[in-house]
């Protein structure tokens, strides 16, 4: 068997909502790793040879019929393991000890006493100590397996740590990966690195040369066409593959009246000119903006954007003579999400994500340089690319574009109002400094007008509400804090620039995970 170029370590899955961010500390600590769901568990950990295991959190309980759990293998191979919330309930289960539900639960912030040295927590917190960590569970560890012993606890977690130090097998009841535990990170590099035993050289120079040599040896002398969305993934794939196979890549760019202000001539300025990338642009917007006007249901929006984006891209593919591979700019989180935690490959693509995807009628294989990375190692890479930051640091645009921003019934006038009021939103953001503080800023357009007084007139115009969020990950936002000031400025610039709109009014709602969009 090929020796693997990284270290690996394998996360078991449970169905935790922030399992994803087990990984991304993983991998921010320069160690590779992959997260597979318990019940193709198994077969990853063969196929992984991992230097260590790390069981996830999970919303089920340990005495549920036909409960998950952890490969047996993984308990006898020798190899270090860690264990959270979840994963130390099923561990302490499948090694001997007892879990009971009925107890205290505990939920968001606490506090750990250590009362014991650890391995995990060697030259990070000393006995004594008390430090904040965030849980999340219901069941609680009551007795603990053979070999184990109490390090740590909490007003309603006895067995806040247990571990078995002589078998390197490490549980906490809290979520170290979470931004609530501060030292979290640290403990999970702790993990890693030194328990483990991992090389750190996880390194965005060190995949770029892995992946232009993968790329080149699977196109060959092929030719590949890549969907272009305006949007950083897919630039950033299609720069890796030019960089690998140079003008055996041809780009589309679909340009459907849906673009913020000017990108379109961006991005092609861009390839072009800066790349030398072979581009075509495709000038489609009055086939999508006839196609939606009137239409003011967001999922039928979708569902009209995706069908005809599909037909326009096969079309203009069908014109690149002998093109056998198609590009896309799928990342992991998106191989993650396709994988049900039930079991089984979801068809469905998310409607966000180029889109709707394209026909198996095209028959072309698919080339994706950037599915085992998360979105800021994506970022990552395009800096190491000689991307420009200004262009890497883009907020997230999604696929539908202003259709999604212009709730109600979309016409090319709404749209053109949109895309101005935006344009001058984002222009007072980058002007005051604020841009990188921000995960994501838009404005909307709402389907509601309000009689206004503009000089010594009187207005019937449409009201434009602002919305900017601060994210760690983009599984759950916040509004940003703007001062009264910053706000009082972007608004009068709207309402004075542009014509349509006569009031302003700025979104404080936060989000749970999941979507972070206006529909």
């Amino acid at each position: 068997m090929t020796e693997p170029l990284h270290d690996r370590i394998l996360i078991i899955d449970f169905g935790s909502q922030v399992t994803q961010l087990i990984a991304r500390r993983v991998r921010e600590a320069g160690v590779y790793c992959e997260i597979h769901p318990f019940q193709s568990a198994a077969l990853a950990f063969e196929r992984l040879q991992p230097k260590g295991v790390i069981l996830s959190g999970g919303p089920a309980s340990v005495h549920d019929e036909a409960a998950p759990s952890a490969p047996p293998a993984v308990f006898g191979a020798g190899l270090p393991i860690l264990g959270i919330c979840y994963g130390q309930q099923t561990t302490a289960k499948q090694l001997g000890g007892a879990v009971e539900g009925g107890h205290a639960a505990e939920f968001g912030r606490a506090y750990v006493e250590i009362d014991e040295p650890s391995a995990l927590y060697d030259g990070i917190w000393t006995v004594g100590e008390r430090h904040q960590v965030w849980m999340s569970h219901g069941d609680r560890v009551t007795r603990l397996p053979d070999g184990f012993a109490v390090r740590a606890t909490s007003e309603n977690a006895p067995f806040a740590i247990a571990t078995d130090e002589d078998r390197r097998i490490y549980t906490t009841m809290f979520h170290p990966e979470v931004y609530h535990t501060p030292d979290g990170a640290k403990l999970l590099r702790r993990f890693v690195v030194d328990i483990c035993g991992c090389r750190a050289d996880w390194t965005m120079a060190a995949y770029r040369d892995e992946a232009i040599a993968r790329i080149r040896a699977q196109v060959g002398d092929g030719k590949v066409i890549c969907g272009l969305s305006g949007g950083v993934d897919s630039a950033v794939a299609a720069v890796l593959i030019h960089e690998a196979i140079g003008d055996q890549l041809t780009c589309i760019l679909v340009d459907h009246g849906l673009m913020r202000m000017n990108e379109a001539a961006e991005v092609v300025d861009m390839f072009r000119e800066h790349y030398n990338i072979p581009l075509v642009l495709v000038d489609a917007a009055d086939t999508f903006i006839s196609a939606l006007e009137g239409v003011s249901d967001p999922e039928a929006k979708r569902k009209i954007i995706g069908g005809l984006f599909i037909d326009v891209f096969e079309a203009e593919a069908g014109k690149v003579g002998g093109a056998r591979f198609l590009a896309q700019g799928t990342l992991y989180p998106d191989v993650i999400e396709s994988v049900s935690f039930t079991g089984g490959p979801s068809v469905t693509i998310k409607s966000h994500h180029n889109v709707g995807g394209l026909p198996e009628r095209m028959d072309l294989e698919l080339v994706e340089p950037l599915r085992e990375l998360f979105k800021d190692e994506v970022r990552a890479l395009g800096r190491e690319l000689g991307l420009p930051d200004s262009f890497v640091g883009r907020h997230p645009f999604p696929g539908p574009g202003l259709a999604i921003r212009c709730p109600g019934g979309i016409t090319r006038d709404k749209l053109e109002i949109l895309r101005k009021a935006d344009a001058v939103y984002l222009d007072e953001i980058r002007k005051a400094g604020l841009y990188d503080a921000i995960w994501q800023a838009f404005a909307v357009l709402l389907p509601v007008q309000t009689v206004g007084v503009m000089g010594d007139g009187r207005t019937y115009d449409f009201v434009c509400a602002l919305r900017a969020v601060t994210s760690v990950d983009g599984m759950t936002a916040d509004f940003y804090p703007y001062d009264m000031a910053f706000l009082g400025r972007a608004a009068t610039r709207i309402i004075n620039e542009v014509n349509g709109i006569n009031r302003v009014v700025y979104d404080v709602t936060s989000k749970p995970p999941g979507t972070i969009e206006w529909e």
